[in-house]
């Protein structure tokens, strides 16, 4: 399964222009990852034919359906791609199985034959006559995703599928489409905000930022060594500090008054350094003395989570910057330490991304 985009599309203060290629065996979906308005969407219905771009070129498992130099731009219904709005877009005087079953093709005993896998497949069982306002969220969506896997599609588009449910029900039903999408065996494309879903869902992962494709991989590559700025914040990095390059195996983080020693030689300059919340690793003052990399912490605050605590504080030694820094640690591991005032962590090394502003 292929897909190949370089495309184009301007809109009053905004210029969608996305260039990017992806591979992917069943079950590998790629994920298009943004914040809100970054252009994910738009990319989405680009490739579905619901939006047409002012020029570029797209290509689905090696059929052109759009090419503005030969002016190619095959309708929706005729590339075979499957879109799951945000809203379902289910017929409102229809029932479940109508909305089902609608346009589809078939004799009598085959459209019955056919209604049934889905209504099974789905658990949509009971179901059947109802109409969209007398169904949860949830059963909305599983009545969309049928009616559209009814016509076997070539490309199946998520555009934020989980955006307008809550978070229990949510949590649900991404297990329960993960499960679903095991029966089908064409090229998924998710769009989301989320770096949960993302992660969950998708093996390979664009990321868009202003229109832009700033990053592509493999998604557990990307979270593992973000790369950019924006990526790091985009997957949920909190700590930051502009850094300087003291030597092949050294770096300063300048915010927090730090200087961290490297095993591993600098290969590339870096503006940024980046250590997430759950990496630090607790020390104490004979290993602060002795060792490097640890922070005599100043703890600001402590924020309570349902399972977690995030320890807010700075390092003590920052007499100029007063940059806050997050630790985040487990409830129980926590609560059974004796000095709760006192706290030194240490930084591993493999806990320091090295981030840079800009490509």
């Amino acid at each position: 399964m292929s897909l190949k985009v370089r495309i184009k599309k301007k809109f009053k203060g905004f210029l969608l222009n996305v260039n990017f290629e992806a591979c992917c065996d069943n079950g590998e979906y790629l994920g298009l990852l943004g914040s809100s308005g970054s252009g994910k969407s738009m990319t989405l219905k680009c490739i579905a034919g619901v939006e047409t771009p002012d020029e570029g070129y797209i290509e689905l498992n090696g059929r052109v359906v759009f090419d503005s130099n030969k002016k190619i731009n095959i309708k929706p219904q005729e590339r075979n791609v499957g879109y799951l709005f945000q809203n379902y877009a289910l017929f409102p005087h229809m029932t479940a199985e109508e909305n089902i079953g609608i346009g589809l093709k078939l004799s009598k005993k085959e459209k019955k034959y056919k209604l049934n896998e889905l209504i099974k497949t789905f658990k949509l069982e009971g179901l059947e006559k109802k109409y969209p306002s007398q169904l949860s969220g949830g059963q909305q969506q599983r009545v969309a995703l049928a009616r559209i896997l009814a016509y076997e599609p070539d490309v199946l588009l998520l555009d934020e599928p989980f955006s307008a449910l809550d978070t229990y029900l949510k949590e649900k039903l991404q297990n329960e489409i993960l499960d679903f999408l095991l029966t089908y065996h064409g090229m998924v494309i998710m769009v989301t905000h989320s770096r949960d879903e993302v992660y969950k869902f998708c093996k390979n992962l664009c990321i868009i930022d202003n229109g832009k494709m700033i990053l592509t991989g493999k998604t557990k590559d990307i979270f593992k060594q973000p790369k950019l700025l924006k990526v790091a914040k985009l997957i949920g990095c909190k700590n930051f500090s502009s850094c300087e390059i003291l030597s092949s195996n050294s770096i300063y983080a300048i915010d927090w008054n730090l200087k961290l020693k490297l095993e591993n030689s600098l290969t590339d300059n870096y503006d940024y350094i980046s250590v997430r919340e759950h990496t630090f690793k607790i020390s104490d003052e004979d290993e602060f003395k002795m060792g490097e990399n640890i922070i005599e912490c100043k703890i600001i605050k402590v924020i309570e989570e349902v399972f977690e605590y995030i320890i807010v504080f700075e390092n003590i030694n920052n007499k100029k910057n007063k940059v806050p820094i997050w630790y985040k640690t487990k409830k129980d591991e926590w609560d059974k330490r004796k000095d709760k005032d006192r706290l030194f962590l240490r930084i591993p090394e493999e806990a320091i991304l090295l981030i840079k502003n800009s490509n």
